[in-house]
C-alpha cells in the first residue's frame, strides 16, 4: 500500500456507502450502505467480511462505550446488538417530518452524538444538525439544509465542522465544553465539479472530505488553504476515516447512486471501499456515551 495511492480493498458495489468508522478494539473497519439498510464491517486489508441487514435505511453506525453500536435510522436512534441483530430505540426525532432520515454521525471527546437529517427526496431543506449528550439529551443546533454532511471536531476541540452539501460549502462553528457552537461561518466552498460529503480531521488539524460526483478528496489546513487532492477511480467519494494500528490507514467509501450505465462500465469499482497510507495520522475514533453510563 502507497501513499496516497488508493487500492479497492472490498469491491462491494455499495449502492450508497458512508459513514467509515475504525473499531480499534475490533481492529476493524464499519461502515454503512444506506440504500441497502445494511452495515458492513472487515479488517484493514478487506479480509474478515461480515454484513447485516436493518429494518430500515441505516445513516450512520458508531460503536457505544461498554458495547454495540449506535445507528441512525429514519426518525429514531437505535442501539444496535451484532451478537443478536436486536434493535432497541434510545432516542425518537422529527415525527413531524416523516421524509427526513438521518444521515453521517460523529461522536465527540465528552461521549456526545452529532448527526445530521435530511430530506430524502434531496429537495426540501427540512435537514437539521442535532447533538445527543448525556445528561443533555436531544439538542438541535442548525437547520436549513437539503443534504446534511460530514460533523466533526478539530483536535483541540474547540471547532466544529459540517457540511452542507447542495451548497457546495463546508461551515466551521466555535464549539465550547457544553456542546454550544457559535460563531458559523463559511470554511471552504468548494470549487470545481463534486459536493462536499463526509468529513474527517486528522491530528495535524487539516480537514479530508470526499467529494460525492467530484472523483477526488481534499484536504484543507486550518487556515481554509488547499494543501492536497487525491484522485479517486470512481466519482461518488462519500467519506474518509483514519484507521490501523497508527491511524495512518485512511479508508474510503464510494457509491455507485446517480451513475448510468455507462458510467458504471466506466467505473467497476464504484461502490468499492478503498484504502491508502498517510504521513498525518488522524484521531482516535470516541464512543457514545449512553445516558445511563454516564451516571
Amino acid at each position: 500500500m502507497n501513499l496516497y495511492q488508493p487500492e479497492c480493498i472490498w469491491p462491494l458495489g455499495a449502492t450508497l456507502g458512508e459513514g467509515p468508522v475504525w473499531h480499534s478494539e475490533d481492529k476493524m473497519l464499519y461502515f454503512v450502505d444506506i440504500k441497502q439498510r445494511a452495515i458492513h464491517r472487515c479488517a484493514e486489508d478487506g479480509g474478515r467480511r461480515q454484513s447485516w441487514t436493518l429494518t430500515s435505511e441505516v445513516g450512520f453506525a458508531l460503536p457505544i462505550h461498554g458495547g454495540d453500536f449506535v445507528c441512525g435510522l429514519p426518525g429514531r436512534i437505535e442501539r444496535f446488538s451484532f451478537e443478536t441483530g436486536a434493535l432497541s430505540t434510545i432516542q425518537e426525532l422529527e415525527a413531524e417530518l416523516p421524509g427526513n432520515r438521518l444521515n453521517d454521525g460523529y461522536v465527540d471527546r465528552h461521549g456526545a452524538l452529532w448527526f445530521g437529517s435530511m430530506d430524502n427526496a434531496e429537495v426540501a431543506p427540512s435537514g437539521s444538525l442535532f447533538r445527543l449528550g448525556a445528561g443533555q439529551g436531544l439538542q438541535h443546533k442548525d437547520g436549513g439544509y437539503v443534504i446534511t454532511n460530514g460533523p466533526c471536531v478539530s483536535p483541540d476541540g474547540r471547532t466544529f465542522y459540517h457540511t452542507d452539501t447542495l451548497e457546495k460549502t463546508i461551515y466551521a462553528f466555535d464549539l465550547d465544553e457544553q456542546g454550544a457552537l457559535s460563531n458559523k461561518r463559511v470554511f471552504v466552498k468548494i470549487a470545481g465539479a463534486g459536493y462536499p460529503d463526509g468529513t474527517a480531521v486528522d491530528a495535524d488539524g487539516a480537514l479530508w472530505v470526499g467529494l460525492f460526483a467530484g472523483a477526488r478528496i481534499e484536504r484543507y489546513a486550518a487556515s481554509g488553504e488547499l494543501l492536497d487532492t487525491i484522485p479517486m477511480p470512481c466519482s461518488n467519494v462519500t467519506k474518509v476515516a483514519f484507521g490501523g494500528e497508527d491511524l495512518r490507514t485512511v479508508f474510503v467509501t464510494t457509491a455507485r447512486k446517480g451513475l448510468t450505465d455507462e458510467e458504471l462500465r466506466r467505473e467497476p469499482l464504484a461502490g468499492g471501499v478503498f484504502s491508502f497510507r498517510v504521513a498525518t495520522p488522524g484521531q482516535l475514533q470516541h464512543s457514545y456515551l449512553p445516558e445511563y453510563l454516564s451516571e
